[in-house]
C-alpha cells in the first residue's frame, strides 16, 4: 500500500482518528533530514502530495506514517 492509500483509509473509513495519525517525512535541514506532522496539521490529500497550512509535502517523501504508537506504513 503506497502512503496516499493508507492515508485515504484512516482518514475515511471512520474506524480511526485522523488526528491521532503521525507522518515523517524527509525535510532537508531538519534535524535528522526529517520532520513529523500530526494528522490535524493535514489539509489535504491530492494524488501526488498532502497540504498543511504551511506545506506541500511530496507523497514520495513520506518515510513513515504512525497512528497511535503503531507503524501503518514504512519505506
Amino acid at each position: 500500500m503506497n502512503p496516499r492509500d493508507v492515508l485515504n483509509k484512516i482518514k475515511w473509513s471512520g474506524e480511526f482518528k485522523f488526528h491521532e495519525l503521525e507522518i515523517w517525512y524527509v525535510h532537508r535541514g531538519a534535524p535528522n533530514d526529517t520532520k513529523i506532522i500530526k494528522g490535524e496539521d493535514v489539509v489535504k490529500i491530492e494524488k501526488s502530495f498532502i497540504e498543511t497550512s504551511s506545506a506541500m509535502i511530496p507523497m514520495h517523501r513520506i518515510l513513515k506514517i504512525k497512528y497511535q504508537d503503531t507503524v501503518v506504513f514504512e519505506r
